[in-house]
């Protein structure tokens, strides 16, 4: 299937959320703010729908300088059709993005109404941040990776988490029984988005918020196999980190992330029906404060001005992996990517080319922040897709990704 060109409409040419009130049809609620068209405009309002709770900034804000050209005419080839990168934006419901090249700002483009100052969903980018915040506390001492997770929450002992470690978490690699469907109407995903209070509560026997969730799944392998993808894994993790931090996960990104970054505003974690954070994708954030945070992993966890956030150790443990990591993604139920044939997925990243290196966070519904270390580019995008994960829609946007990287190399 090749995608098509035409441009998705946005909310204001929907109407969505307009009028005093909005007629019932153009009413977003949480009945409707996951699927489309109403994810045109709750993906940028969440904390309109959803509890959240503060991920604050402090100090000086990290000033990205700007250069700016017009980038949006770049062309690439997909599926024998010439595309340029504006067309791709608005054929895939992008909602704003950035490039910087060597920390500066060449373009910067808004759509769908997007505002630079509002937050958007950043979906498993999510994923990105929390363990991100997992590797300072690595970094600092209180988190092993090879700890077992029942001996930092002990509670746990003899449930499905018996024998799994920190290690297995961070890579997908624990043997928790799921299937990660998005489009269900029932089944795992569904009972997740309901005990996160993304849903209304249609099954009165759904656990009551996300840790009685992870309480009482069920295994079905042994912990330490091939990779698998599931969102629980990250909520373990996110669990985790407050039981070694002493933090709630909010209060740690912030100490341990937001803050050192110089972010330019507070960002927030979407919250469950009892105040804990949806660790694998609830985040929110400005555009211009997720692109310090990839500028951030592209300068190996420094800053340009020497403030040290997190250990270069990490970050090429992270790009490189192991030997270990490497086998378990080759080994994955369907295969890895043909286009990416030596991929990776270690500590919540999509290592795509670890040789160049080129890794992404990736979430779903097209959000992004992709680091291309020979070009210094770091691309970051917000999007209301309507589909969860549409492989065209992905390939369209790394084509295009793999474009501005040749232009702005050159």
């Amino acid at each position: 299937m090749s995608l098509d060109r035409s441009p998705v409409p946005t909310a204001d040419e929907l109407g969505l959320m307009r009028g005093t009130p909005p007629p019932p049809e153009r009413l977003v609620t949480l009945d409707n703010w996951m699927r489309p068209p109403y994810n045109r405009w709750a993906l940028q309002h969440v904390s309109a729908i959803l509890p959240t709770a503060p991920v604050r900034r402090d100090g000086p804000v990290w000033e990205l300088p700007r250069d700016e050209r017009d980038l949006g005419g770049v062309g690439f080839d997909l599926d024998g059709e010439r595309w340029t990168v504006e067309e791709m934006a608005r054929a895939t419901a992008t909602d704003a993005i950035l490039v910087l090249r060597e920390g500066t700002v060449v373009w910067e483009r808004a759509f769908n109404g997007m505002d630079p100052h509002a937050r958007h969903l950043c979906f498993s980018v999510s994923k990105s941040i929390t363990a991100t915040a997992a590797g300072v506390l690595v970094d600092e001492g209180s988190l092993d990776p090879s700890a077992a997770v029942t001996a930092v929450l002990p509670e746990l002992a003899g449930t499905t988490w018996e024998g799994a470690t920190v290690r297995h978490l961070l890579d997908m690699r624990a043997g928790m029984r799921w299937d990660e469907a998005y489009a269900a109407l029932d089944g795992d995903v569904a009972r997740y988005r309901q005990a996160s209070g993304w849903w209304p509560r249609s099954d009165p026997d759904a656990p009551v918020d996300v840790y009685a969730m992870l309480a009482t799944v069920e295994a079905d392998r042994p912990h330490g196999g091939a990779f698998d993808y599931r969102t629980p894994l990250t909520s373990m993790l996110g669990w985790v980190c407050e039981r070694a931090s002493g933090e709630r996960l909010p209060e740690l990104v912030s100490r341990v992330l937001w803050q050192p970054l110089g972010a330019e505003h507070d960002a927030a974690y979407a919250v469950d029906p009892h105040g804990t954070a949806v660790a694998g994708s609830g985040f929110n954030a400005t555009l211009r404060d997720l692109a310090r945070f990839g500028e951030l992993w592209r300068l190996g966890g420094e800053r340009p001005d020497g403030t040290r956030i997190v250990s270069e150790a990490w970050i090429d443990d992270t790009i490189a992996g192991e030997a270990d990591s490497r086998e378990a993604f080759a080994a994955q139920a369907d295969g890895p990517d043909p286009d990416w044939p030596n991929a990776l997925y270690r500590n919540k990243w999509w290592v795509l080319d670890p040789a160049r290196p080129l890794f992404s966070a990736i979430g779903i519904h097209g959000q992004f922040v992709t680091i291309d270390r020979p070009s210094g580019v770091v691309v970051a995008m917000f999007s209301s897709r309507a589909a969860a994960d549409e492989v065209d829609e992905f390939r369209a946007f790394m084509a295009a990704t793999r474009a501005l990287c040749r232009d702005l190399g050159e």
